[in-house]
């Protein structure tokens, strides 16, 4: 299948060559043309192009074209000049971190001219491009089927995990198991990826705050019999191996760890993406108490006047699963030598 890719950072590039490992043809654009030469070299039988006209003209119909840009007024603006190049029947992805409201939005405006509007969250991070994506798609059926072989080639597929008792039934859609789903209308797909990274600051706060006790037991205002000096990269480790919490994110905990125990090279200023916050609006629209997701996000805006062992660990979690760079005060970004990352 042909699709367009705009924006080629960490995911966008890697999206772009995962497709075109599974023998799709990949349309590549990004605003650094030396961006896309360098994808370009590393997805076979792709095309480059200079702009957004270039794009269009290179793509049959019925045109697919996936966006993969930061959320907010770039992507806004872009979708915006898609939906004045494209024709009837042609399909808009947006596989950021947009806002659900707003894809609801762009979908109505779209349907207008019979261009479809798929929303897809797209989980996965750096590691991607090996083990697939985790898409929670929206959107109307007809669009979504049509695009379902570029999601079923980015989706990672059943693999070795263990398969949940009681799925043969036949009111559940087989494709979860693969690792991706439609979930509904326009904006049901970024909806569900945005409660999934409110979930995502909470588990991650809740590993912070447990290593953070570890690490302080031999504190100086304990009872000297009462203090221990752990080991947290070991501790990490052996939680690893058989434990109830055990995890990917507990995975990047021991990494981060192992390699740096002290954490020394991150500050604990921790950002976050907003889709934390989308998370806890929506929670107050529909009066759903939501006190540890709520606690999580404060805890990152409260990392930014002073950080602790806890939230360097929060940081060094986020840049390995995402390569999201600190912004330190100095201006030096922790990672500076990985490209911006939109989601």
């Amino acid at each position: 299948m042909q699709i367009g890719i705009i924006g080629l950072g960490r995911m966008g590039g890697n999206i772009s060559v995962r497709l075109s490992k599974h023998g799709h043809e990949v349309v590549l654009f990004d605003r650094d043309p030396k961006v896309v030469d360098a994808v370009h070299g590393r997805a076979e039988g792709s095309q480059g192009t200079q702009d957004l006209a270039d794009m269009i003209t290179k793509l049959a119909k019925p045109r697919v074209v996936w966006v993969m840009l930061p959320a907010g007024h770039v992507t806004e603006a872009t979708i915006d000049q898609l939906g004045g190049m494209m024709d009837e029947g042609d399909v808009i992805i947006d596989g950021g971190n947009s806002y659900y409201k707003d894809d609801i939005r762009r979908a109505a405006t779209l349907r207008e001219a019979g261009i479809h509007y798929v929303d897809v969250g797209t989980s996965g991070g750096v590691y991607g491009l090996e083990r697939g994506y985790c898409m929670m798609i929206g959107g109307a059926a007809e669009a979504v089927e049509h695009v379902d072989p570029i999601l079923s080639a980015l989706a990672p597929g059943i693999g070795t995990l263990e398969r949940t008792q009681g799925r043969e039934h036949e009111s559940l859609d087989p494709k979860a198991e693969q690792g991706y789903l439609h979930c509904g209308p326009a904006g049901s797909g970024h909806f569900v990826k945005m409660v999934h990274n409110g979930i995502e600051y909470g588990i991650m706060q809740a590993f912070a705050e447990g290593f953070d006790v570890l690490k302080n037991k031999n504190s100086g205002d304990l009872p000297e019999d009462m203090r221990f000096e752990l080991n947290t990269a070991d501790i990490a480790e052996v939680w690893r191996r058989g434990s109830v919490i055990s995890s990917w994110l507990l995975d990047l905990c021991a990494n981060a760890l192992a390699k740096n125990e002290s954490l020394s090279d991150y500050t604990g200023q921790v950002a976050d993406s907003g889709e934390g916050r989308w998370t806890i609006e929506a929670a107050i629209e529909e009066a759903v108490p939501v006190p540890v997701l709520s606690q999580a996000l404060f805890t990152r805006f409260r990392s930014r006047s002073g950080n602790n062992f806890g939230e360097k660990l929060l940081s060094a979690m986020r840049f390995q699963f995402g390569g999201h760079i600190e912004q330190h005060d100095t201006g030096h970004k922790h990672g500076a030598d990985v490209p911006e990352k939109h989601s």
